[in-house]
């Protein structure tokens, strides 16, 4: 298993799982991700070479809630276990927003 940052060349993987989150069509994710690259990171969970697991974030300082990790989206790829990725990537997003020196994460969908 392995858990990473996702880069633009991995679309075509992450919206196998966007997919089933939202109705939108191949194109249209394609250009919102691209509209969004900036500032949006996208990170996933591996095992062998399939993407089971993604998070799309960005980094937001509001007056509420200071500088924090904000979670867009985040699904697991039906088949797989969703408990253990979702504690898996949860896990992982953590440690991502110490090291983007925020003070905790938020979802805006529920997990």
């Amino acid at each position: 298993m392995q858990i990473r940052a996702l880069d633009l060349k991995e679309l075509y993987e992450i919206y196998e799982i966007v997919k089933e989150l939202y109705p939108l069509r191949y194109e249209e994710f394609e250009d919102l991700v691209y509209e969004m690259r900036e500032t949006y990171k996208m990170f996933g969970v591996f095992e062998r070479e399939t993407l089971v697991a993604f998070a799309g974030c960005v980094v937001q300082i509001t007056l509420k809630q200071g500088r924090h990790l904000y979670v867009n989206d985040f699904g697991i790829k039906k088949g797989f276990d969703k408990r253990k990725y979702t504690k898996l990537l949860k896990e992982f997003l953590e440690d991502c927003a110490k090291t983007f020196m925020c003070e905790n994460v938020l979802y805006g969908m529920e997990h």
